[in-house]
């Protein structure tokens, strides 16, 4: 596996949205955390695959394999197991986690990064910010817009028209979710306009732009 790179935000520092992750939550919906598994995990971008690793599974842990370099360096071979533990969920059944492979580390964490180390570690240990800690108010708003328009299946970007109501949603429920959607969309425009210095009639002219996509 190869292209390891890691994009860096305004403060130099990554975040967690930088770096490629591994979700032991996905493992486990699909059915792959089994031990005697063996399976290629895909990254992708565009449609295109970008990155992969092979991963087996044993009982109570994972082993990644994959290859990994780093700027003008030779491909290193990379294999190690990862080791799994359980905790109790309150309608039943168990829920995995990672344990970190970090040395000195072994949290108990849901996601894995890949960084410049070359080896799938916890947030903490790539001291990872959470992206959204670097958001502007208009940029989380359009976030939980977007949040709003993906449950119901609506067009990512709060500039596209909207859709309507799911199948098998509750009226009450959508309408809800419409007005919370309008609400969010609404403010990161005009926090949009106003960061950007935009004048009156430009703002004017961006909510109008809103109101017609309802």
């Amino acid at each position: 596996m190869g292209g390891w790179g890691s994009g860096r935000g305004q403060s130099g520092k990554d975040t967690t949205s930088d770096l490629r992750s591994l979700d032991v939550r996905r493992l486990q919906r699909d059915g792959l955390l089994t031990a005697g598994r063996a399976f290629g995990w895909h990254w992708t971008r565009d449609g295109k695959e970008v990155a992969s690793i092979q991963v087996r599974t044993e009982v109570d842990r994972v082993v990644l394999v994959y290859r990994h370099k780093s700027g003008g360096s030779e491909w290193q071979p990379k294999e190690y197991p990862v080791w799994l533990d359980w905790s109790g969920c309150a309608l039943g059944g168990r829920r995995p986690w990672f344990l970190c492979p970090a040395r000195g580390c072994g949290r108990r964490v849901a996601l894995l990064y890949i960084g410049s180390a070359g080896i799938f570690a916890c947030r903490h240990c790539y001291r990872l910010a959470y992206a959204s800690q670097r958001e502007t108010p208009d940029d989380r708003a359009m976030r939980r817009a977007d949040n709003i328009r993906r449950r119901l299946g609506w067009d990512a970007g709060i500039a596209n028209r909207k859709g309507g109501k799911p199948k098998g949603m509750h009226w009450r429920t959508f309408e809800r979710l419409n007005a919370q959607h309008d609400a969010f969309a609404e403010a990161s425009f005009m926090g949009m306009a106003q960061r950007l210095g935009i004048v009156n009639q430009r703002l004017l002219a961006v909510q109008d732009r809103l109101h017609a996509l309802r």
